[in-house]
């Protein structure tokens, strides 16, 4: 029995997107025809592909072997494409951003529109271990994530090399110090992101390299809550240079020492059977146009 590939691409479309109206906007069809699809493939073969059909959508394992092989079937079927026709991507061409860095990925999405103006553009900002689930969970066509972990189903390629700062009040003592020693930090309440953040991971290692402790350590979930926190005297931060916020409130200073290099590698990253695709290839061309700068 032959499969329906208006069907599977279907499939996709919703198990990538894990949500029938955001899959349809995808495809550009009505949501009572998404269903329709995904109803005639399963009547079709007998099977189930998700549990239920409210959000958040499940996929059956059956519907999670199905998803891997249309990935790689989709994407082989690219490569041809790709292989006989070299191509730029089309001026409706949709790219879904994924970033554990909103300034590095805005700057990325401006060279990118700089050449391909026509590209749209999704930009979703969250922690680096979320960031590469979006893509490893085909929510995301591409991202930017500092120190991840290797994983042979993506491609890696450095972006940038960041260094950490020291954020605290303008009236604090160590504003008036060129450089803070990490020793310093021993007396401040510290400021910290949640435990899967990129940027607390280079902290704790300086600190630990260095054998000093905050007197204590609050957790906050975002950078602009950690901002407003030293703004109002809770405490002081370290924050990548690269997003150290312009705020009359506050005092960026360097500090004495840097962790390794590696935990301040930016790489941008996408999956090993997208990145021949003309989409990634673009992509990947302005990141390497801003690496160059």
């Amino acid at each position: 029995m032959s499969v329906n590939h208006q069907h599977l691409r279907a499939f996709l479309a919703v198990a990538s997107e894990g949500s029938f109206s955001r899959a349809a906007r995808r495809l550009n069809i009505s949501q009572p025809t998404l269903s329709q699809q995904i109803k005639a493939l399963e009547s079709r073969h007998g099977q189930m592909l998700f549990e239920g059909r409210r959000r958040p959508l499940q996929l059956t394992p059956v519907g999670r072997d199905l998803l891997a092989l249309t990935q790689r079937m989709f994407a082989t079927s690219q490569e041809i494409d790709d292989l006989l026709d070299e191509r730029k991507p089309s001026d409706t061409a949709f790219v879904r951003l994924a970033a554990d860095s909103p300034t590095h990925a805005v700057r990325l999405v401006a060279e990118l529109l700089r050449t391909e103006p026509g590209l749209d553009v999704e930009i979703h900002i969250d922690n680096s271990h979320a960031t590469l689930v979006q893509l490893l969970e085909a929510r995301a066509d591409v991202a930017i994530v500092s120190d991840p972990q290797i994983d042979p189903r993506l491609v890696y390629k450095p972006l940038f090399i960041d260094h950490l700062m020291a954020v605290v009040p303008t009236n604090h003592a160590l504003a008036a110090l060129d450089c803070i020693p990490l020793q310093a930090l021993g007396n401040e309440c510290l400021l910290l992101r949640e435990a899967t953040s990129k940027t607390r991971a280079a902290i704790m290692t300086v600190l630990r390299t260095h054998e000093v402790t905050p007197r204590r350590t609050i957790e906050l979930h975002s950078r602009e809550a950690i901002r407003e926190a030293v703004a109002c005297n809770i405490g002081v931060s370290l924050f990548f240079s690269s997003e150290c916020p312009p705020d009359v409130r506050l005092a960026v200073r360097p500090i004495e020492h840097q962790p390794d290099r590696a935990l301040l590698t930016g790489y941008i990253v996408c999956s090993f059977e997208q990145r021949r695709t003309p989409l990634i290839r673009t992509v990947l061309q302005a990141a390497t146009r801003i690496e160059q700068l």
